[in-house]
């Protein structure tokens, strides 16, 4: 008896102390009081600094990258959507500081991971960097924080990856510390919707989990939406990009109809964009990029194959966006053979390298894979683009050449893989011998050298 009155009385200690550190820790983050530490300080973690500096808390990323260390504790940005101006401020306050050593872990109250998760050649999850920065976390956790993972996976990463990592530390979820996952949402160069109006899908691994991780994203957002559990919310950020690769993947496909039909593909979507109901523009392009819609179908791919499901959609999808490269190389060789140029003895100038239009990042942009088929047919190509100082292409790295009149003469093909606003493209299209152009930036410009994708 007095055995069992012990452990009754363990138990009973053991949840009180378990509900001081959950009340503190809702107290820390409603008075703004609470450490935030970000892994990974790029395009996602460093937007997400800033807002909790913002919004008045002590904010601190981890980074391994010595350079981007002393770039932000020098208030000097790396990121297109965060400048040097936004930084200064909270530096100096002393709200914003980034360090490499991992063992001031343990004087966070919260821990978001925003680490990237690129795919193997074989296109299974590298979640190396998940592994890593749990790794770390394990090493220097404490009872009462909260860890909440923002890397886009697969669904049960958190549970069946993270939890177990963390827990191998002795604490256990739910009881000494707590967990979620919350997808981010970032857009860069979207000048409409950032970190504070997208609402913040959030879902932990109990509900005091959830509860915590919403009361901390809803001090900087406008909108937290809370979901049944991690498996959730980490599948909420697969079904939209798998929604936009699906979409993409199907209006390539109908551009390559529309060259079949003799048909203007930008025609047709714009006229069906005018209905009001039941239909949603997708644009057509010369492949997909960046570090989210190429890589994120196939997490979701690879799960469903474990569980013995065939993701159909998602692999057509990836087959018809991965060989959109191979078929602008095909369209530049018909359309310079019809201009009596033989492509191995033609030069191009592309224009734009990026993933998108006006940011700096290049990141699995189909102007690799072009550039690349490009060379190999024996063209000479060269490019502009001036959000990137230089490209590598298969190893050989490429200068971004300066625009002038007498240059863009020079080529025989000027090919427009990424429609920067920057670019006067009326002139271009003046000064170019030819123009192939398979991002309509040409929109509205009338001209017999312009072939649309």
């Amino acid at each position: 008896m007095c055995a069992a009155h012990n452990f009754v009385e363990l138990a009973i200690r053991s949840r009180r102390e378990n509900d001081i550190y959950m009340k503190n820790l809702f107290e820390l983050i409603a008075q703004k009081k609470a450490a935030v530490g970000i892994i990974g300080q790029g395009y996602v973690g460093l937007p997400l600094a800033v807002e909790f500096a913002r919004a008045g808390f002590r904010v601190t990323g981890f980074e391994v990258d010595p350079k981007k260390v002393a770039s932000l504790n020098a208030a000097k940005s790396y990121v297109d959507d965060i400048e040097d101006a936004a930084l200064a401020p909270l530096v100096e306050a002393d709200l914003l500081r980034c360090t490499s050593d991992f063992a001031e872990l343990n004087s966070q109250d919260a821990v978001i991971i925003c680490v990237p998760t690129p795919l193997r050649k074989s296109k299974d999850p590298d979640v190396s960097y998940i592994v890593s920065s749990a790794e770390s976390i394990r090493k220097h956790m404490r009872r009462g924080q909260l860890i909440v993972l923002e890397s886009t996976t697969y669904p049960g990463t958190t549970t069946e990856l993270v939890k177990p990592m963390l827990e191998a530390s002795g604490l256990k979820t739910g009881r000494d510390f707590y967990l979620a996952f919350s997808p981010e949402r970032v857009d860069p160069g979207n000048p409409n919707f950032g970190i504070v109006n997208t609402p913040k899908v959030v879902g932990g691994e109990t509900e005091t989990c959830t509860k915590l991780a919403a009361a901390l994203y809803g001090a900087i957002v406008e909108r937290v939406l809370p979901v049944s559990n991690t498996r959730a919310a980490e599948l909420v950020k697969l079904l939209e990009n798998t929604f936009r690769a699906v979409n993409i993947g199907m209006v390539n496909e109908f551009a390559l109809m529309c060259d079949r039909l003799d048909l203007n593909v930008w025609e047709i979507v714009d006229a069906a964009a005018t209905k009001p109901f039941g239909y949603m523009p997708f644009y057509p392009g010369p492949g997909i990029g960046g570090h989210c819609i190429p890589l994120d179908p196939h997490y979701l791919g690879w799960k469903m194959k474990t569980l013995n499901f065939e993701p159909r959609f998602i692999e057509l999808a990836g087959t018809i966006n991965s060989n959109m490269p191979a078929y602008v190389v095909s369209r530049l060789y018909r359309t310079l053979n019809e201009a009596g140029k033989c492509m191995s003895k033609s030069s191009v100038l592309v224009m734009g390298v990026t993933y998108k239009a006006d940011i700096s990042d290049p990141r699995e942009s189909p102007a690799m894979d072009v550039i690349s088929l490009l060379t190999k047919t024996g063209a000479k190509v060269d490019y502009h683009d001036a959000y990137v100082k230089e490209f590598a292409v298969d190893g050989k790295k490429l200068v971004s050449k300066k625009l002038s009149p007498a240059m863009v003469k020079k080529y025989d093909c000027v090919l427009i893989l990424t429609a920067h606003k920057c670019v006067d493209y009326k002139a271009l299209v003046a000064q170019a011998k030819l123009v192939f152009d398979t991002r309509n930036a040409t929109r509205g410009i009338r001209s017999k050298k312009i072939v649309r994708l």
